[in-house]
C-alpha cells in the first residue's frame, strides 16, 4: 500500500529507544523527512544513522522535556515546519496513585500534556497551510483500563487521551487529524523497568513477573516497537485522512473494554 507521505516532513519525540525509535524508521522507510527529538545528543546522532535515507532531508533537535519554554525555543530555532507530529515521552515511575507525591504529578504533567501542547501550537500553522497534518500521541492502554500501580501514568495519560479529542474537534475542518496510539505490553527498556520493580515489591522472579504480563494478553506475548510503530505510521499517512479522535489500543487483545 502506498501511503502517499512520501516528502512529508515529521517531527518524533522519545526518538533514541523503543517506539519512538522505530516510529522514527517506519516513517523514513515511507520516505519521510525525519527530524528526531530527544534529550540525548550522542543516542540522536546514532538513530541519525540508522534511518532509511532515500535522499531525505533528517535531522535531530536536543531538548529536554522537564523544560517546555526550553522544548518551545528549539523548535523555534529549527526553522523547520512538520505535517507529522509524534508525542512520545517515558512514563512515569509506577507506584500506588494513593502514595504519589504532588512533584510526581506536577513533573509528569509538564512532560506529557504541556510538552505536547508546546509542540501543537508549533506545528499546527503550518499543517493548516498545508492542509494536512497528523498528531499521533503513544499513550497507553489505562487510559480505557486503568493499570495496577501505575496510578501517576494512569491520570496523566487520561488527561492526555481528553486533551487529545478535544484538539481534533477543533482541528478536524483543517484537514488534520488527531489520534492516540495505546501500546500494550512492549518489548522496550521502559518495559524491563516495570517488570524489575515488581518483581522487587512482589518477591516474585524477574521471569514470573514477565511470564504473567504476558499471560494477561489473548497473544501470549509482548509486542515488539515495531508493531505499535506499524499503528502510528499508518495513522500519519493520506490513507488515515478520515480517522480522527480515537485511540487505538495495540496490545494483542489484552483490553478488556470494547
Amino acid at each position: 500500500m502506498n501511503l502517499e507521505i512520501n516528502n512529508k516532513n515529521a517531527l518524533v519525540c522519545g526518538s533514541t529507544q523503543g517506539i519512538g525509535k522505530a516510529s522514527a524508521i517506519g516513517l523514513a522507510s515511507e520516505g519521510v523527512n525525519v527530524t528526531l527529538v530527544a534529550r540525548n545528543e550522542e543516542k540522536l546522532k546514532a538513530v541519525l544513522l540508522e534511518l532509511p535515507n532515500n535522499n531525505q532531508n533528517h535531522s535531530y533537535i536536543v531538548a529536554d522535556f522537564s523544560n517546555p519554554q526550553d522544548l518551545k525555543e528549539k523548535i523555534e530555532a529549527s526553522n523547520l515546519n512538520f505535517h507529522i507530529l509524534i508525542n512520545n515521552t517515558g512514563g512515569p515511575a509506577g507506584g500506588p496513585v494513593f502514595n504519589a507525591k504532588i512533584e510526581e504529578f506536577e513533573s509528569a504533567f509538564t512532560q506529557h500534556l504541556k510538552c505536547n501542547h508546546v509542540l501543537v501550537q508549533a506545528v499546527v500553522p503550518f499543517m493548516k497551510a498545508e492542509c494536512f497534518g497528523r498528531i499521533i500521541n503513544v499513550i497507553s492502554t489505562s487510559v480505557k483500563q486503568p493499570l495496577d500501580g501505575l496510578g501517576v501514568s494512569n491520570t496523566i495519560r487520561g488527561a492526555v487521551a481528553s486533551w487529545s479529542k478535544t484538539l481534533a474537534n477543533e482541528l478536524g475542518q483543517f484537514g488534520i487529524t488527531v489520534n492516540n496510539v495505546l501500546p500494550g505490553a512492549t518489548g522496550t527498556e521502559r518495559l524491563n523497568e516495570i517488570i524489575n520493580n515488581k518483581a522487587a515489591k512482589t518477591g516474585l522472579s524477574v521471569d514470573e513477573v514477565s511470564q504473567n504480563m504476558k499471560n494477561a494478553s489473548p497473544a501470549k506475548r509482548f509486542a515488539k516497537p515495531e508493531e505499535i510503530a506499524n499503528a502510528v505510521v499508518f495513522l500519519a499517512s493520506e490513507k488515515a485522512s478520515f480517522i480522527n479522535g480515537i485511540n487505538v489500543p495495540v496490545d494483542g487483545g489484552r483490553t478488556k473494554s470494547l
